[in-house]
C-alpha cells in the first residue's frame, strides 16, 4: 500500500479550518497533506487487470521556474549630434517596465479550462477526514477536479492546491492528459466572482509517493501560484495504486 501521511496532530490542517494571515495559510496544510492528495487520485478506483495508465513525462530538474524581471537601464542610450541627424531620426525607444501581476481576493473556483489539452470541467471541494486523509473527488464524475478549499483560492496570494483522477476503473479521467502541459502553457480557473485567474506553467515534474517533497509543492507562495495533481509513473497491481504523482507548478499571470 502507498506510504502513509504524516499524522494530522503534528502537521495536519487545523480542526478549525483555515488559518489566519497569508504566511500560515498553507500550515493548515504542512506536513500533513504530503501524501494526502498523492495517495488518493488514481490507484485506489483502477481494475486490477486494467488500469488506464496516463503517460508521464520525464521530471526537470530545479524549483519553479520565477518570472524574469526587467532590468532598469544602467546607462543613457548614446543619442546622435542633433547637427547631423536627419528629421527623420527618431529618439531611441524604451521599453515599458512590467507591472507586477496583482492578486485577486478570495472565491471559489468553479471551472478548470486547460486549452492545450482540452479539459473543461467543473470543480468540487476537497476536505481532510478525522484520519488526516485528503478526500478525492467522486469517483462517478470523470470530468471532475478538486480544490482544497482549506488553502489559497486560485487567484490568490498563497498555493492553491487542484487535484484529479487520472482514471477510473471504467475509463481515463479528468487528468489522463495532464503530462502534455509544459512550461509556457496557459490555464484558466474561472471563480464565483466573475473573474478569471489565467496561470502560466512554470514547470512540472514526477515524485515518487514514497519521496514526495511535501514542503516543495505545498509550502505557502508570496505570489499567486498553483499546483495541479495526479497519479502517475506504472501502476502496482499489488498495492492497487500508481507508483508516482505529476505535479504542474503554475502561477498567476
Amino acid at each position: 500500500m502507498a506510504a502513509e501521511p504524516s499524522s494530522p496532530t503534528s502537521a495536519g490542517p487545523q480542526a478549525n479550518g483555515r488559518s489566519s494571515g497569508r504566511g500560515g495559510r498553507l500550515t493548515l496544510l504542512g506536513v500533513a497533506i504530503v501524501l494526502l492528495a498523492v495517495s488518493l487520485f488514481g490507484g485506489h478506483q483502477v481494475s486490477d487487470d486494467s488500469p488506464q495508465a496516463s503517460g508521464t513525462a520525464g521530471a526537470s530538474a530545479g524549483a519553479p521556474a520565477e518570472p524574469q524581471q526587467v532590468e532598469p537601464l544602467q546607462d543613457e542610450p548614446q543619442r546622435a549630434d542633433p547637427q547631423q541627424a536627419g528629421p527623420q531620426q527618431a529618439e531611441p525607444q524604451r521599453s515599458e517596465p512590467r507591472q507586477a501581476v496583482t492578486e485577486l481576493p478570495r472565491s471559489t473556483p468553479t471551472r478548470l479550462r486547460i486549452p492545450k489539452i482540452s479539459l473543461d470541467a467543473p470543480f468540487t471541494t476537497l476536505t481532510i477526514d478525522a484520519a488526516g486523509h485528503l478526500n478525492p473527488p467522486p469517483a462517478g464524475d470523470t470530468n471532475l477536479v478538486g480544490w482544497y478549499a482549506k488553502g489559497a483560492a486560485p487567484g490568490e496570494t498563497g498555493t492553491a492546491i487542484i487535484a484529479g483522477h487520472v482514471d477510473t476503473k471504467t475509463s481515463a479521467a479528468v487528468f489522463a492528459n495532464l503530462s502534455a502541459l509544459k512550461p509556457g502553457d496557459h490555464f484558466t480557473v474561472e471563480r464565483a466572482d466573475g473573474r478569471d485567474a489565467k496561470f502560466v506553467v512554470d514547470d512540472k515534474e514526477t515524485f515518487a509517493k514514497d519521496d514526495f517533497p511535501s514542503k516543495r509543492v505545498y509550502a505557502d507562495a508570496k505570489r499567486p501560484e498553483a499546483r495541479l495533481i495526479t497519479c502517475a509513473g506504472e501502476y502496482d497491481h499489488n498495492k492497487k495504486d500508481y507508483k508516482d504523482n505529476l505535479v504542474v507548478f503554475a502561477h498567476l499571470v
